[in-house]
């Protein structure tokens, strides 16, 4: 990827690349499945303290994906918006079966 990506149309598709091993995607839907439920027990509860946990999280499950199974670099390095936009994109792909398990 030698030119700078200018749209998230055109990064979902390099974010899909850097997520074809299975293990990495499931990492990264119980990484977004566990920011979800985080994020609305802190609403319902009103506990704010709780979101600390929300990058550990999200990015706690997805860094060991790209690390040990993956074994490239997360995207969110690069491209920190797009990234964390495309995770959420992926999760919704996931859950509708256009992107597999």
């Amino acid at each position: 990827m030698s030119e700078r990506i200018q749209s998230l149309k055109e990064f979902y598709p390099y974010y899909l690349e850097e997520h074809s091993d299975s293990v990495c995607r499931r990492l990264h839907f119980v990484g977004t499945t566990g920011v979800l439920l985080i994020l609305i027990y802190a609403l319902l509860t009103s506990t704010w303290w709780v979101l600390w946990f929300l990058p550990i999280c999200g990015y706690g499950f997805a860094w060991v994906g790209h690390f040990f199974f993956e074994k490239n670099r997360p995207a969110t390095f690069k491209y920190p918006l797009y990234s964390l936009v495309s995770d959420f994109i992926m999760y919704r792909d996931m859950w509708i079966g256009r992107v597999p398990f």
